[in-house]
């Protein structure tokens, strides 16, 4: 499909992007065109209003039968569990902002269609870049892809095809979408690159969930590489090899059979234990947003949700869930995951309106704004619609509800104060409910951690935010790339803040877990067992590589290296000594630098 050229490339052209998906591929490029459509907005008379939404309508139903052709066509079953995704695109095509909204735009402004859309594209697209979860802002990356679907439909541009090609290769592209993804022939695709993207876009999850290697962000590599460009891309570091050496390819091709080698012995780790050699026990519980991930969290090990971001049944929506909708949700999620348990996290929003009914005006600072627990207590009858929905869900399973953003005692109190309101109500309404369910909160703010011992009174359990709290201790916002290179897991601070957060916790007699990046990153778990984490929640296909980490180190080994690392003055020796003893206990998977 892509023909072989000569390139005039320097041996050995490094590049480097976002590592998304470990693993290296070695190859030549497939290039595919996947540049953005430019979208010309013109005027038009009253006469053509009604053609232009008909051309739109029909735009977003071939829009729906592609993406439905795309599911028909997946068989294996692998794959088959993320077809979640396409049904999220195919609910993007029934959004009332987007659809309603460009239909509002052809009438209200006399515009064409391409440039009414993509005049609405613009708008979400801003009210996700307002968002200061990392995870949920990437969500903004569906929408444009949806959106550039039903662009080219709208203009007659056919996508090309991704998913046959003449023979094995890496693609390089300006962006895959999920849909690209899902239709990828493994046999056939080694690995992918692209300009754009994010380490949590769909696209990024997919590549990890289907074992392809792939690096990201690299901004213009689709204008530098010809197709047919030998290369070697290394998911794990972002490092993108163009024109290898004879020498840098036989280096590149042991360090892929090592790697293979070290993730298939991986496997074994899904059924055992999350227990140190010294009988130190963790549990390891699986991040989700919607009920088609639990097949792939509970294949590989997990042992319930710590997760549940629920501010995906609001997304986009033109209205809040109601109750009954969201209760019968969470009742199917505990169905499925019985006898584990799930964390619910309530509503967490802020910054900008998620649905329409729901408008509470810009923010010159959404991250300091009203979001998390501020907003929920802001916006009582949404808050009291979904505690009830967790509540009745609660007599169907396990369940724990955690409150998100808290910053101090009051408005802990606060919330606890409504919620046992509502035990009354329900019990009043003769509904079933657990009259003992754990309330706990996220602790993700410095106020939080400095007063970790008050909140560990008034709590049933912790569970530590890590990208906002690096975030908000450091005063780093990693989405800048001017201050990125800042944000620091390995801070002296961040770790002295997870040991105090932690040993709050202990004293309390609390359960205390992470359920930010840190816990699924087996670079960090032998400090998280030695700060005394015993619960980490994370994305499903990171389990196994730290169910390994775990059973590798006893708690005294552990304990013995957090001192060590303690004593160190700054992120970057705290990483080079950690690498350094990694590289030791564990060469066959972190054989190469971290950082």
């Amino acid at each position: 499909m892509t023909a072989s050229v000569k390139t005039d490339l320097a041996t050995n052209t490094f590049l480097v992007g976002l590592g998304v998906s470990p693993g290296i591929a070695i190859g030549e490029v497939h290039l595919v065109n996947r540049a953005r459509m430019a979208a010309i907005e013109r005027p038009i008379s009253a006469d053509q209003v009604e053609r232009q939404i008909t051309l739109f309508r029909e735009a977003i139903q071939l829009s729906k039968e592609q993406l439905e052709a795309i599911k028909a066509s997946v068989t294996d079953q692998s794959i088959s569990d993320h077809l979640y995704i396409i049904d999220t695109h195919l609910l993007i095509l029934e959004d009332q902002m987007l659809v309603d909204g460009t239909i509002a735009l052809i009438r209200g402004q006399l515009v064409n269609a391409e440039g009414a859309l993509k005049q609405t594209l613009k708008k979400l697209r801003g009210i996700f870049d307002r968002i200061d979860d990392e995870y949920l802002r990437e969500r903004s990356s569906d929408i444009e892809n949806v959106g550039e679907r039903v662009l080219r439909n709208l203009m007659g541009e056919s996508l090309q095809p991704i998913n046959h090609f003449d023979r094995k290769g890496i693609i390089v592209a300006h962006d895959l979408s999920p849909a690209d993804t899902l239709q990828i022939d493994r046999s056939c695709i080694l690995g992918f690159v692209t300009d754009l993207g994010g380490r949590t876009s769909h696209t990024a999850i997919l590549a990890r969930s289907l074992g392809i290697p792939a690096v990201i962000g690299l901004e213009s590599v689709t204008s530098l590489v010809p197709g047919g460009t030998p290369a070697i891309i290394d998911g794990s570091s972002g490092t993108v090899i163009l024109n290898p050496s004879p020498a840098t390819f036989k280096e590149f091709l042991q360090k892929k059979q090592e790697y293979e080698y070290a993730e298939l012995g991986l496997q074994a780790f899904r059924s055992l234990p999350a227990e140190t050699p010294d009988g130190h026990a963790l549990t390891l519980r699986a991040n989700i947003e919607l009920v088609d991930e639990i097949p792939l969290a509970l294949e590989q090990g997990a042992d319930g949700i710590g997760l549940f971001r629920s501010e995906f049944l609001y997304l986009g929506s033109p209205v809040p869930p109601d109750e009954d909708t969201q209760y019968q949700l969470y009742r199917q999620i505990l169905q499925q995951i019985a006898p584990r348990e799930m964390t619910i996290r309530t509503l967490d929003v802020g910054g900008d309106k998620f649905v329409q009914e729901i408008n509470l005006g810009d923010e010159s600072n959404p991250a300091l704004g009203l979001r998390g627990i501020r907003f929920s207590l802001a916006e009582r009858v949404l808050f009291k619609t979904q505690l009830r929905a967790i509540l009745r869900a609660s007599a169907h399973g396990p369940t724990r509800l955690m409150l998100p953003m808290i910053s101090g005692v009051a408005e802990l109190r606060d919330s606890r104060q409504l919620i046992n309101q509502i035990m009354q109500e329900l019990a009043s309404e003769g509904l079933a409910f657990d009259r003992k369910i754990p309330v706990g909160i996220m602790i993700e703010t410095p106020a939080a951690a400095l007063i970790a011992d008050l909140l560990a009174q008034e709590v049933d359990f912790f569970s530590i935010g890590t990208n906002d709290l690096i975030q908000y201790c450091l005063a780093v916002d990693r989405a800048n790339e001017h201050v990125a290179y800042l944000y620091e897991p390995l801070h002296p601070a961040i770790l002295r803040a997870l040991r105090t957060i932690a040993s709050a916790a202990r004293k309390a007699k609390i359960p205390v877990s992470i359920c930010g990046e840190m816990a699924g990153d087996a670079f960090y778990v032998p400090i998280l067992i030695a700060l005394g984490f015993t619960e980490l929640s994370m994305n499903a296909n990171c389990i196994s590589r730290v169910k390994r980490i775990v059973r590798q180190f006893t708690l005294d080994d552990a304990r013995r290296l957090l001192d060590e690392l303690l004593a160190l003055p700054t992120a970057m020796e705290v990483a080079h000594r950690l690498e350094d003893i990694m590289a030791e206990r564990l060469p066959e998977l972190f054989g190469n630098p971290k950082i």
